[in-house]
């Protein structure tokens, strides 16, 4: 097998590699790929050079990780997920990326195919009308600094206040819809003239909105999807990918230039000035996990916004009530964030950086609903390929710090797809796949081409296989909303 790196790589396992420490000076822990084979070698050079370079983080624990959708990224590889003592370790940015707490969310409904597809057309119009997408783009939300600060410290809870949603949302939402420990004092005043107006928007790249169809025949846990309201019989979902748009962007880049100047202060080098970090329990560490915190709660308000928009756009097309449709919320999750979690090893940061927590069957700090099954994934593939609903697993939690893969990971760059094919063919391609597509840009559209992502079927089945997230349905996608 041919890699895309001087290293020696060794097989763990079927779905398993690893990078010993002995590969790379300054490594502290072996770095861990999960992939199949075929996977493996295609990944880019970048993930071997990265996963290494996290390796050698201070007061990192057990492995340096990247899931089987991992690419070149910021600081860690897209897919990279890595833990630090709470006490020794470290909290870097580049760790969790710039869309901070860029995140999914799946929303079922009592709709068949059946039902929507006389109405797709003005459904996604609705939508599109409804949700704002594209760079810079503004909500309907109107908020003063006062109460853009209780967004950053309560989350989708304000939202819940204000009329935006269910109160039983919530139970569906990771950490309730709000984390602990935001304090808007440590952001600065750039960040939140990005961020104030962008409450419930969507954004560009690879961001979206799309209405699926549970793929009658790819039901693979029928118990574990009917514990969640997934039934199957060509069943209509929406899933929402996006983050805390400009915001989180700016408390990302605020705080890499503080980290720049603290490392020479502490007396920390690192491989790649991207992985610019501070001790986690320094004044710099502390400033940016509380300033991150804001960012992940605004995402889960933006999310939540989202979610009353797309409740209000299906009303007005078929005539009755969320409720009458059953739009209840699965979960949401995010996929771009550092958190202190409990492991053998005592108290760490995990940061997840395009990597989804997976908790498993009894886990306290999942909602009382999800103690059975397990954690809802939601993974996003392709506009072109569909997407999966998995579940989390005592693997997870034991093997990867209760991590798995949050997407199909990308195989191209945006330029390259760009050079491939022009937006306007996309649209048409998917049109005449049943899957009807609403941009804000036809070059943001050429970006997210499907051949510019991973296999997603195979790269769930390298999780499922490896044992630390377990297949529950294929989704199908016939709307999409792109920025």
């Amino acid at each position: 097998m041919k890699l895309n790196t001087q290293m020696r790589v060794t097989r763990i396992s079927n779905e398993i590699w690893e990078i010993a420490p002995s590969e790379k000076a300054g490594m502290l822990v072996p770095a861990r790929i999960y992939a199949t084979p075929a996977i493996l070698e295609s990944m880019d050079s970048g993930v071997f050079e990265q996963v290494t370079n996290v390796a050698c983080l201070p007061g990192i624990r057990r492995y340096a990780l990247c899931m089987p959708d991992g690419h070149w990224g910021y600081g860690f590889p897209i897919g990279g997920v890595a833990a630090f003592d709470v006490r020794s370790g470290i909290i870097s940015p580049g760790g969790v990326g710039y869309d901070i707490n860029c995140g999914m969310r799946l929303i079922r409904t009592d709709l068949t195919h059946e039902d929507v597809q006389p109405h797709l057309e003005r459904l996604m119009t609705e939508l599109f009308r409804r949700v704002p997408a594209g760079v810079g783009a503004s909500g309907f939300v109107r908020l003063d600094r006062s109460s853009f600060e209780q967004v950053m410290t309560n989350g989708a809870r304000w939202c819940i206040e204000q009329g935006f949603g269910w109160h039983r949302d919530l139970e569906c939402i990771e950490e309730g819809g709000r984390i602990a420990g935001a304090d808007p004092s440590k952001v600065s005043d750039h960040a939140v003239s990005r961020g104030i107006n962008q409450l419930g928007t969507l954004g560009s790249g690879n961001h979206y909105l799309e209405v699926q169809v549970v793929a009658s025949d790819r039901v693979f846990d029928r118990d574990t999807a009917a514990a969640w309201g997934i039934t199957g019989h060509a069943q209509i979902v929406v899933m929402v990918h996006c983050g805390s748009r400009g915001f989180g962007h700016q408390v990302a880049g605020d705080y890499l230039k503080v980290f720049e100047k603290a490392m020479r202060r502490y007396g920390i080098s690192v491989k790649d000035q991207q992985l610019a970090c501070a001790p986690f329990q320094s004044v710099e560490g502390q400033d940016y996990f509380a300033a991150m915190n804001c960012a992940a709660n605004m995402a889960f308000a933006n999310r939540q916004v989202i979610t009353h928009q797309i409740r209000e756009a299906f009303a007005a097309v078929f005539g009755k009530s969320a409720e009458e449709m059953g739009m209840e919320l699965v979960y949401d999750v995010a996929h771009n964030i550092a958190k202190i979690e409990r492991y053998p090893e005592g108290e760490l940061v995990v940061h997840r950086k395009g990597a989804t927590r997976a908790l498993g069957p009894g886990s306290a700090d999942l909602p009382p609903r999800y103690r059975a099954t397990g954690q809802p994934v939601i993974c996003g593939g392709s506009m072109e390929t569909g997407s999966y609903l998995l579940v989390g697993t005592e693997g997870a939690v034991r093997d990867t710090f209760a991590s798995t893969m949050h997407g199909s990971g990308r195989t191209m760059s945006r330029a390259q797809a760009k050079k491939a094919i022009r937006g306007e063919q996309v649209q048409k391609q998917m049109r005449q796949h049943g899957i009807i597509v609403k941009a804000v840009s036809m070059s943001g559209l050429a970006e997210e081409a499907g051949f510019a992502y991973k296999n997603i079927s195979e790269v769930v089945e390298s999780v499922d296989r490896a044992g630390i997230t377990k297949t529950v349905a294929e989704l199908r996608p016939i709307g999409n909303i792109k920025g």
